[in-house]
């Protein structure tokens, strides 16, 4: 049996119900001593099973997520609109409270655009965006689909995207695809993902946020080498490579060469 982690934050912070909490545990350490190989998506949720869980190294094995790469040609940042995006998830784990306040220090015209369904503790994030001096230059735009996802990778001029926690962070690999320079935090896997294609920041300082955004803004050149480092790692990650590393997982434990398309 092979296992797949995600991340394991559920063990490690008050991002979702005690209940949850306790499900998920039970389901993870029942998982993880059942299987004979755990695919974990970064160094850093593979850390996380082999010393929450007590897992052994010799069972664990690292595979990136990936991503599919734009058919078409990127507009490059002269043809973008003033404009933050963040995706994922409206929760406290997104650390979108800070991200806000951080925002509104930016002037007209920029705005923020947050990308996602609610989550947990949505509610208090909806009122820190209600008092807002910032209010009516932040849009809250609900679930969205691929298409809309894809226009907005395609119209922002950076992703904002300073969560607290992350077993992997697929955005910042969709945004690199995009040409979509990044701020992010630097830590959990975030920093794995991102480092030397991304401008990183820690997550709990508000003013860091705000700088590196303010940076970003102003900083042409910044922008520009950012977009190509992220273009780079974004084909160095494809799905493609993430399932035949994958399927390599698999062969591991039938000791049988398979022919391709078989």
């Amino acid at each position: 049996m092979v296992v797949t982690f995600h991340d394991l934050f559920v063990l490690t912070g008050e991002y979702s119900t005690p209940e949850f909490r306790m499900r998920f545990s039970q389901q993870a350490r029942d998982a993880a001593e059942r299987a004979d190989r755990i695919i974990c998506v970064s160094a850093f949720t593979a850390s996380q099973v082999r010393n929450l869980l007590q897992v052994p190294e010799n069972k664990l094995r690292v595979v990136w997520h990936g991503v599919h790469l734009p058919v078409d040609s990127i507009p490059g940042d002269m043809q973008r609109r003033p404009v933050i995006l963040h995706v994922g998830a409206i929760q406290s784990r997104k650390n979108i409270i800070r991200l806000v306040e951080a925002f509104e220090s930016m002037p007209s015209p920029w705005r923020l655009v947050l990308a996602g369904s609610e989550g947990f503790g949505a509610e208090a994030i909806r009122h820190r965006i209600a008092d807002s001096p910032a209010r009516q230059r932040i849009e809250l735009t609900g679930y969205i689909d691929d298409e809309r996802l894809e226009d907005l990778y395609r119209t922002s001029r950076m992703l904002a995207f300073p969560s607290l926690d992350e077993g992997f962070g697929i955005p910042l690999l969709e945004a690199m695809a995009y040409g979509l320079p990044i701020l992010t935090s630097n830590g959990s896997a975030l920093r794995e993902v991102a480092e030397g294609a991304a401008l990183l920041v820690d997550p709990s300082k508000t003013q860091q946020i705000r700088d590196g955004m303010q940076e970003l803004a102003r900083n042409a050149d910044l922008r520009q080498q950012l977009r190509q480092k992220g273009l780079e790692r974004a084909k160095e990650n494809s799905w493609g490579m993430a399932a035949q590393k994958t399927w390599q997982v698999y062969q591991e434990l039938t000791g049988k060469a398979f022919s391709r398309g078989r």
